[in-house]
């Protein structure tokens, strides 16, 4: 996968966790690797379609999603991943996919976003090769943003 793909989805991330949660985010080494999705885990997929094709999945570990949550409800107390805290989750990969789109439109690569789709059946994307983003939230924990595209 091109790096002209990947910088604008890293970019994006910073961006608006920083604006959103008040936390900057420090980014591991971007890396080919297989999901590790936990049955526990939030997944959290973002179609994209045009010149660039593929999917953005969001691997976020249960107790870090429950963290993300209450961060982007002002600090509200939530202790399970009901509709509200998933709602959140699913606008913050929805902003920062449409961000990276903008980025990518900008640098003349035509591209959409589907809605947000919480992921049911971690199975479709259990040990699938993906550039992975690591992002590490300091106090709140650890995600990856797993990018897939076709010939990965």
């Amino acid at each position: 996968m091109n790096v002209k793909y990947i910088n604008p989805f890293l970019s994006s991330s910073i961006r608006v966790i920083e604006a959103m949660m008040q936390v900057k985010p420090s980014v591991g080494q971007v890396a080919l690797l297989s999901v590790d999705s936990r049955g526990d885990s939030l997944l959290l997929r973002i179609g994209i379609c045009g010149q660039f094709q593929g999917d953005v999945v969001f691997n976020f570990p249960h107790q870090v999603a429950l963290r993300i949550g209450s961060a982007l409800m002002g600090g509200y107390p939530v202790s399970e991943l009901d509709d509200m805290c998933c709602s959140a989750i699913a606008e913050l990969g929805n902003m920062i996919s449409g961000n990276a789109s903008t980025m990518l439109y900008n640098e003349g690569i035509q591209v959409d976003i589907t809605p947000p789709d919480i992921v049911s059946d971690h199975s479709f994307y259990a040990r699938k090769k993906a550039i992975t983003i690591p992002l590490d939230l300091s106090d709140i924990g650890n995600f990856n943003i797993h990018m897939f595209a076709p010939g990965l």
